[in-house]
């Protein structure tokens, strides 16, 4: 879901991505494929033709359980809801680049790193303290997105955030990278073709006997065929009151 908004030199935009699935199969049973929330907020005051003074606000966590799968008979807790959590607040400049690309660059960004689950915080899982529960950060921050679409049937989109932290090891770069392909085969047919990519230094692997490993390049990829309906755009605007003069 989006909401856009843009007035004179003001403009405030709006995105919400939420996605849940599960795989049931016969050899290992229920497991998640997909789990995300992702809400993103960016308002821009435009300073000149390309730029805008921007101040981006972002919560990103996920609905249910996660595990690490030892055996078939054995799993280990690995997530929760708010377990993770992360909350950015970031100021920064944004530019337009062309209308289907802008690169936001704050050098001032807080990032909260909540684990709202006692049995992960008690493992200093993702980076906080043994036993608490957060933790914050200051650094640098850059996020990348673009949207195209190339005809009636075929788009593509991607976003790419970056996080230095300045206070601990700032040359290990978090990265944050989705893209979607999307092709629109008949009018109510849908296929979708996603690669997330998500690489922390504080998020540590699961080895085979449970114990923690070194960090990884996560990565999750998707093919979903499906209906997909597309709601028409709506715009509010303002009546002209009946004593108002009409422009010369």
């Amino acid at each position: 879901m989006y909401a856009l908004y843009k007035h004179n030199k003001h403009a405030w935009d709006n995105t919400l991505d939420m996605a849940y699935g599960l795989v049931s199969t016969t050899s290992l049973g229920t497991r998640k494929s997909d789990d995300r929330i992702d809400l993103l907020s960016k308002y821009g005051y435009e300073v000149g033709k390309q730029y805008s003074l921007t101040g981006l606000f972002n919560f990103r966590s996920q609905f249910s359980r996660g595990y690490a799968y030892l055996d078939e008979n054995t799993k280990l807790l690995t997530s929760n809801f708010a377990a993770p959590a992360y909350v950015l607040f970031s100021l920064g400049v944004d530019q337009k680049v062309t209308p289907d690309l802008s690169i936001f660059l704050s050098p001032a960004t807080f990032r909260w790193v909540i684990v709202n689950n006692d049995s992960l915080a008690r493992v200093a899982a993702f980076g906080v303290d043994s036993g608490r529960h957060s933790r914050l950060e200051f650094g640098a921050f850059s996020s990348v997105k673009y949207q195209k679409a190339f005809n009636k049937t075929t788009s593509y989109r991607t976003r790419l955030d970056l996080f230095s932290n300045y206070i601990r090891r700032p040359q290990d770069i978090n990265i944050y990278w989705t893209n979607v392909f999307s092709v629109k085969a008949f009018k109510l047919i849908s296929i979708n073709i996603s690669l997330d990519m998500i690489y922390d230094n504080d998020i540590k692997s699961v080895k085979s006997d449970g114990s923690a490993g070194g960090p990884v390049l996560q990565i999750k990829e998707v093919l979903g065929i499906g209906l997909a309906y597309e709601f028409s755009n709506k715009y509010k605007y303002r009546r002209k009151q009946p004593s108002e003069k009409a422009p010369e």
